[in-house]
């Protein structure tokens, strides 16, 4: 059964490929939960040698001044069998027996992002070694700590490199690897400093003393190592590693491990140490101690790992789910887009959301203000009933009631009545627009396909206009029908009605100014009589033209012209065989693809967001599986 290391280390190369790391999302990432080993020391401290020894490999680049210029993710893999072998992250088909060309890739890959300039940069390289010779570990090289800036880079230097640094270390799950050289007075080692700093209890800090060989003689390490001048939660191990001369003679990794062992057994100094000292003890210790922090932290990053998957869920339900390929897929798809859109423009009418409340607003308030505010006054003044009465009656007066005048009188009233009833129609048009946009926007559905966004839309306003259009018609009917033909009894009323109030009244009185007033008045009562009727009729119009065809008719000719696509794409028999024996796209299906063509930035955030759903629920079956086992 895989360790909970290796489990780990390939969770993390999973997580990297993704792009799933680094703190770019508003939760922690899973790479950021998993529990690894951060190398940390100055520049020339000994850093790339600690790793070397632990790896037994020589393959890290070396030479003065900075030379880690970007982190490095180095992933040590045991097997049992089989020739050492190594993989970078971005060569994943080529695989490196030759660690000579390792050392080379990787001083390669970093003068691709930082050029051969003394820059650094925060991109990591990723390395992956698999030998017998290893323990599982994941280690993460990054550059040494400096105090000043050389020729070729920038003042910021320093800073930059202890901002990457501190990114790192500061994180609860990281393992502190502070390497210092023996030779330098630990009170100013960078690393220490560092660390002190981000993991004051030191219970995350491992000390790491380099260049033992190197001391002065007379002078030796014991108070460091038995942790009397600098007391960690760990203990101190001390490393011999290749001298220079070795490293120009290429030296085996294995020979100068055989070398360390030999040193601290014979040293007079160290040689009650021994079996705590070197770098294969080194590797052993950080092994045991990483695997018992993932143990620890199994129960949190499987919370981390579940809440994690819910939330993938819930974005791919969001997203949507991929279209079908096929014509009969696709139409489904299109008719369910439909469907969507419905319910959501529905539910504003029917008052499940804002809306429905403003066409009733056009009823209640915008239609009786404008009646209200229309020129009846003007047109029933005495001077203008004058004029009509002898417009009406030509060169031959009326002889008892000026029929004619009436008639144009309340004809012409009327007519300014076409005016609200018009804008009543159109206020709810564009109310029905507004919804129809409104409803567009958030149909969460429609989202994935704005091709289809923009057809949908095209088709409900020219549907509504259409509706506009009948209901414009309506209403003018309307008017028309009460300007065509009066309501006789109420005219019949007003003789009799005149004659009992006013009986002394003589001919010559009618076609004084006070007859005039009276024509005037009695026009208006019809007028107003005839505008309560309209202010009731005219919604009534609006809602079964307009509102009513809206609810159950606005993508009519939408789903028939996809209709008549489907009825036109059917093959005949002879069509279905050639079909069969060569399939093609048809042109519905074309049609249909082209309308469900989906924003590419959305088809893209779907994968990533599968291919992250793919590796946390496959983490967690794995990580469940070495947890039950154990």
């Amino acid at each position: 059964m895989e360790s909970l290391i290796g489990l780990i280390n390939r969770i993390q190369r999973a997580c990297t490929v993704l792009g799933d790391y680094g703190g770019n999302n508003a939760l922690p990432t899973l790479w950021e939960s998993l529990p690894s080993v951060v190398v940390v020391g100055g520049q020339s401290s000994g850093k790339s040698s600690v790793l070397e020894s632990i790896v037994g490999r020589d393959f890290l680049p070396r030479g003065s001044g900075i030379v880690t210029r970007r982190p490095l993710v180095l992933q040590l893999h045991r097997t049992e069998d089989g020739p050492d072998y190594a993989e970078f992250l971005h060569l994943p088909k080529k695989k490196f027996t030759d660690f000579a060309l390792v050392r080379k890739e990787i001083q390669d890959e970093t003068d691709r992002i930082t050029g051969r300039s003394k820059q650094i940069s925060p991109v990591p390289i990723h390395l992956s070694i698999y030998s017998r010779n290893v323990v599982n570990l994941t280690m993460i090289d990054l550059p040494g700590l400096t105090k000043i800036a050389v020729d070729g880079q920038p003042e910021s230097i320093v800073g930059d490199i202890e901002n990457m640094v501190r990114s790192y270390v500061e994180k609860e799950n990281t393992i502190i690897l502070a390497i210092s050289p023996a030779n330098q007075d630990i009170a100013t080692s960078d690393a220490m400093k560092l660390a002190r700093e981000v993991d004051p209890t030191g219970d995350r800090t491992f000390g790491v003393l380099t260049k033992l060989d190197l001391m002065d003689k007379g002078t030796n390490a014991i108070d460091v190592l038995e942790g009397h001048s600098y007391r960690l939660q760990r203990p101190w191990i001390g490393v011999v590693n290749r001298s220079q001369a070795d490293i120009n003679k290429s030296v085996d990794m294995i020979v100068a491990r055989r070398r360390e062992r030999e040193y601290f057994a014979s040293s007079p100094d160290y040689r009650h140490l021994a079996s705590r000292m070197g770098s294969e003890y080194l590797g052993r210790v950080l092994s045991k101690h990483l695997e018992a922090v993932i143990k620890a932290r199994i129960p949190s990053i499987q919370s981390l790992i579940n809440k994690t998957i819910t939330e993938l869920e819930a974005e791919l339900d969001r997203l949507g789910r991929p279209i079908a390929s096929d014509a009969g897929g696709q139409l489904y798809t299109v008719l369910e887009l439909c469907r969507a859109f419905d319910h959501v423009f529905k539910a504003y009418l029917d008052g499940g959301r804002p809306g429905g409340d403003r066409i009733y607003n056009v009823f209640d308030h915008q239609l009786p203000a404008a009646v209200k505010k229309l020129p009846f006054d003007r047109h029933l003044s005495i001077q203008n009933v004058r004029k009509v009465i002898a417009e009406a009656d030509g060169y031959q007066p009326h002889l008892i009631a000026p029929e004619q005048a009436y008639r144009r009188l309340i004809e012409g009233s009327l007519g300014y009545l076409r005016g609200p009833a018009e804008a009543a129609v159109d206020a709810v048009h564009f109310i029905l627009k507004e919804l129809v946009r409104k409803a567009i926007n958030e149909t969460q559905e429609l989202k994935r396909f704005p091709t289809f966004q923009a057809e949908l839309s095209a088709a409900a306003v020219e549907a509504l206009e259409r509706f506009r259009e009948d209901s414009r018609k309506f209403c003018q009917s309307l008017v028309d029908m009460e300007a065509g033909y009066l309501t006789v009894e109420y005219f019949r009323k007003l003789p009799q009605e005149v004659e009992k109030g006013h009986p002394n009244n003589t001919t010559a009185d009618r076609y004084g100014e006070a007859h005039l007033r009276r024509i005037g008045s009695n026009v208006l009562q019809y007028v107003h009589m005839v505008c309560e009727m309209l202010k009731n009729a005219v919604p009534k119009a609006v809602v079964h033209c307009q509102v009513r065809e809206a609810k159950r008719s606005l993508l009519h000719n939408f789903y028939a012209q996809i209709g008549k696509r489907e009825v036109d794409r059917k093959p005949s028999a002879r069509n279905l065989f050639i079909s069969h024996k060569f399939p093609v796209q048809t042109p519905q299906g074309k049609q249909l693809a082209q309308m469900l063509d989906e924003d590419p930035g959305l088809m893209e955030r779907r994968s990533a967001c599968s291919k992250r759903l793919d590796l946390y629920k496959s983490a967690r079956d794995e990580i469940d599986a070495v947890v039950w086992d154990k």
